[in-house]
């Protein structure tokens, strides 16, 4: 049976000689994985940019229950990227987003709330122009709302790390800090050292780590630290 979905594509591995299986988190189903086939074909005419990671997709998908591999009918892109895909920062940023909302999505799991405001945060993403290196800091804290363990404040975050053993040095500058990651519209340029950065991405990921198992091991990290730097 066809339905009619949008998508966020996260990633893809290659599937035999010219197909792939791309992993997307849809809004009608949550995450799902299809078979592409021949997209890695010479005549496949560029389809595979499709499957980039964070590509926005209206796709119509076939829908069986019992695979765990479905397929796609149709797919088109929903919002081609002005600067996404050319721009190492937010390459960089987008690989490393998709790898952690891949582990943390991982079970088939609809959540429309979290789809609409990724769906949409994607789309300042692309148009940013000041602000792209603090994208990932308020992306990952505002999306904790939708997963179900979101702060209720600055020093809501910080005294669930203390309550864990995790002791930080934190002045009221960077406590007002947080508190605009967590409040102010996405996007929003916020003044930050490389260092507080640096800093802020490793408590919310302690944070995140406090409430799920799935992101023990983060391979794209080391990647993400070397664009930033």
């Amino acid at each position: 049976m066809l339905h009619h979905t949008r998508g966020i594509v996260f990633n893809y591995i290659k599937f035999r000689e010219t197909s792939i299986i791309v992993r997307v988190f849809t809004e009608a189903f949550g995450m799902q994985s299809y078979i592409v086939n021949g997209v890695r074909s010479a005549k496949s005419r560029g389809k595979i940019a499709l499957y980039q990671p964070l590509t926005l997709l209206d796709m119509v998908v076939y829908r069986k229950i019992e695979k765990d591999l479905q397929r796609i009918s149709e797919a088109k892109c929903s919002m081609p990227f002005s600067s996404i895909p050319f721009e190492p920062i937010k390459t960089g940023l987008s690989i490393f987003l998709t790898e952690v909302m891949s582990k943390l999505l991982r079970e088939e799991s609809e959540n429309k709330e979290l789809f609409t405001f990724m769906f949409s945060a994607i789309q300042v993403f692309d148009h940013l122009q000041t602000g792209v290196v603090n994208f990932h800091l308020q992306f990952l804290l505002k999306s904790s709302a939708y997963l179900g363990f979101k702060p209720e404040s600055a020093r809501d975050f910080l005294l669930q790390l203390s309550d864990y053993g995790l002791h930080l040095t934190t002045e009221n500058e960077e406590i007002a800090v947080i508190e605009q990651f967590l409040k102010r519209p996405m996007g929003e340029e916020i003044q930050i050292t490389n260092q507080f950065r640096r800093e802020l991405l490793d408590h919310i990921l302690k944070f995140y780590r406090l409430h799920t198992d799935a992101l023990q091991d983060i391979k794209s990290l080391e990647v993400l630290k070397e664009v930033l730097s």
